[in-house]
């Protein structure tokens, strides 16, 4: 009898832990938004001075109502009574928390969408994080929305004067009817007469050609772009024309470790360590005129050690590469080459691999962009680059280059 009643209870007694989670989770959910519009009313009696319906002389404004606004948070959508008064603006600290909280969710979100994640998992991941499942039309909306703040970004007015300018593209794949084509991004990179680097533009072109490189300067140049003393870059097709068209005061800095490369390629592997220490020691001479003796002695080397293509590239190219002598020392290390360049190239690559292909250029260049934004607004633009003094003041430069 007694294990009779024993198993009529087993059946009776029926834990279900999804109803158990649900009813916590709107325990939560009834409490911070409970929370929340208490500090809303509690915030509204500060700025009129008084509580609600309390008689004071001290009392500034009076209660007009309310309005409802929806709150995604952690516990799930609450719904805010957002008071109204009559006479002076409700401002609350709150709201403006979570505004700035709704910006960040939305450049993440778009970031997850330019990433390549699908819209899907977009709306799966949303869900978990914030307990707020965002739909497709969403992703879609937020898309156009962050696309008009990059492209405020990407077409602002360039203000102060910038000697130093870093050119550079990088290839990516596209979509074409069915086919995977080539899409280029340019960008370009300044140090300010402040020393400090900036983002200074970023544009799709079809090519790294003439035409792309002019295309890409002018859009610069109009923006605002002035002061340029020197064009760092790797010897891109039409890029050197285009700067002197554009910025014809210029001078031309071609990339000392694109250089070496070039001329790696005409070195069998066995001699490529010799060859690079020959190299080498022409960028470390003390001016130009020792580095182009040595530029003359490497020469006759690599004729003796039978590399007749290395040497006729060094004897029509080197001076490229030398360029930097003409301004302050302690810039040279920097001015050199374009590793500020290759940096961030790199984590270009590094953000757009997960996309493979773009469906266009207009979402290519947006990626690229949005990265480049970023970057810039972190450590990498707030820290001075270069002590620019000395270029600055010509005096400076004479004693210097004596």
């Amino acid at each position: 009898m007694e294990e009779d009643t024993t198993r009529a209870l087993g059946s009776a007694i029926r834990i279900d832990a999804g109803q158990i989670r649900g009813h916590i989770d709107e325990v939560v959910r009834s409490s911070v938004e409970e929370t929340l519009n208490g500090l809303l009313d509690a915030e509204a009696d500060q700025i009129c001075g008084a509580r609600r319906y309390e008689h004071s002389t001290e009392r500034l404004d009076t209660r007009a109502g309310h309005y409802e606004r929806k709150l995604a948070t952690k516990a799930g959508e609450v719904t805010l009574q957002v008071p109204k008064l009559r006479k002076l603006p409700f401002e609350t600290a709150i709201i403006e928390r979570y505004r700035r909280r709704e910006t960040s969710v939305e450049e993440a979100l778009v970031e997850m969408y330019l990433a390549g994640v699908s819209v899907r998992r977009v709306e799966d991941i949303t869900e978990a994080l914030w307990g707020t499942r965002v739909s497709s039309g969403t992703v879609s909306r937020l898309n156009q929305k962050i696309y008009k703040h990059i492209e405020a970004w990407r077409n602002r007015q360039i203000e102060g004067i910038f000697p130093y300018v870093y050119l550079d593209g990088v290839i990516l794949k596209r979509t074409w009817s069915g086919e995977v084509r080539n899409v280029s991004v340019l960008v370009a990179i300044g140090v300010g007469a402040d020393g400090y680097r900036q983002i200074l533009g970023v544009a799709e072109g079809q090519k790294e050609d003439l035409e792309g490189w002019r295309s890409f300067l002018r859009h610069l140049k109009e923006r605002g772009l002035q002061g340029v003393q020197l064009i760092i870059s790797d010897a891109c097709i039409g890029l050197v024309q285009a700067g002197e068209e554009l910025f014809p005061e210029a001078q031309w800095q071609r990339c000392v470790v694109h250089f070496y490369r070039n001329v790696f390629s005409q070195v069998p592997s066995g001699k490529v360590a010799d060859v690079a220490r020959m190299l080498k020691a022409i960028h470390a001479q003390e001016d130009h005129a020792a580095a182009s003796a040595k530029v003359s002695e490497v020469i006759r080397k690599l004729k003796a050690m039978r590399l007749p293509k290395a040497a006729e590239l060094l004897a029509s190219s080197a001076h490229e590469t030398l360029t930097y002598f003409a301004f302050p020392s302690n810039h040279w290390r920097q001015i050199r080459t374009n590793n500020p360049m290759e940096r961030i190239i790199r984590e270009i690559r590094r953000r757009t691999r997960v996309v493979g292909a773009f469906p266009d250029g207009k979402s290519a260049l947006m990626l690229v962009a949005a990265r480049l934004r970023h970057i810039a607004a972190t450590k990498w633009g707030t820290r001075r680059y270069l002590a620019m003094e000395a270029l600055l003041h010509p005096v400076a430069i004479q004693e210097v280059a004596a």
